[in-house]
Formats: structure tokens, C-alpha cells, sequence
């Protein structure tokens, strides 16, 4: 049997099974712009309000990764946290998410690996009335940071 703990080093430490992180914020015309200027996502339904209106969103909606990236940020910063990177994900969208919403957005791990410093994590983002904005699995791997 191999006991060779693979999170030594990492700076949050091995996460156990069900443990969870939340984050939220309220997104902006601004998420929009910024995004647009990494990715080139010029996409109306992003852009021009009237037409917005007329679709099934009802609204101007923020971009898919606008939406996701609070999840890189629980990752990265809350569980497993620093040094973690996203190995895979599968994210089904179910709401979009218009400008001026507040989201949440939730990490439970599902997995852990001791001898290697990887994770399977259920993942989900929520408006602030509680409807399933974003939801999947995700693995992530941490690399050690501590005596870098």
C-alpha cells in the first residue's frame, strides 16, 4: 500500500470528500467588454440590447465564460485552491445570465486522491433566486507551492 501523501506542499493541504466552496458576485457591462477584448466574442446577443430582447434570453446576456470563470476562481483560490488548475471539465448551461445579476458559484469535491493531488469536483453556478445557471464535473490537479 502506497501511503505517499501527493498534496505535500500544496498550500490549503489534501481536501476531503464534500467539502465545499462558494463565491459571488454580481456581473457587469463591463465582464462583457473584458471578455470580448481576450477572446473576440462579439456576439450580439451580447452587444445589442433590442435584439437581445427579442430572443428567447429576453435579455442582454454575459458570455458563457464570463459566467463560468467564478469556478476558476473558487478552484484557484478556495478548494483545493492556489497552485490548482482545471484538468477537464463538463459544464452544461441551463439559464443564461443576464448583466447586473448576482451569481454564485460552487465547488464540492467528490474525489480525492492521496498519493496524487488530483480532484473530482461537482460544480454549479446559481442566480440569486437559486435556479441552475451552470452545472458539471470538473477535475483538478494542485500543484505545490510551498519552497517555491
Amino acid at each position: 500500500m502506497n501511503n505517499k501523501n501527493g498534496w505535500t506542499g500544496t498550500v490549503n493541504g489534501m481536501p476531503h470528500e464534500g467539502q465545499s466552496a462558494e463565491r459571488s458576485r454580481t456581473t457587469q457591462l463591463e465582464d462583457i467588454h473584458a471578455f470580448t477584448a481576450m477572446t473576440g466574442d462579439r456576439n450580439p446577443v451580447h452587444y445589442d440590447e433590442e435584439l437581445a430582447k427579442k430572443t428567447s434570453f429576453g435579455k442582454l446576456i454575459v458570455q458563457g465564460g464570463v459566467t463560468t470563470g467564478i469556478l476558476n476562481a473558487c478552484v484557484a483560490e478556495d478548494l483545493p485552491g492556489p497552485g490548482t488548475v482545471f484538468l477537464n471539465t463538463n459544464l452544461d448551461f441551463k439559464k443564461a445570465v443576464g448583466v447586473g445579476e448576482t451569481i454564485t458559484g460552487r465547488v464540492e469535491v467528490v474525489t480525492v486522491r492521496e498519493d496524487k493531488p488530483l480532484c473530482t469536483l461537482k460544480v454549479s453556478v446559481v442566480d440569486a433566486e437559486g435556479a441552475v445557471c451552470v452545472e458539471g464535473e470538473a477535475t483538478t490537479y494542485t500543484m505545490p507551492l510551498e519552497g517555491l
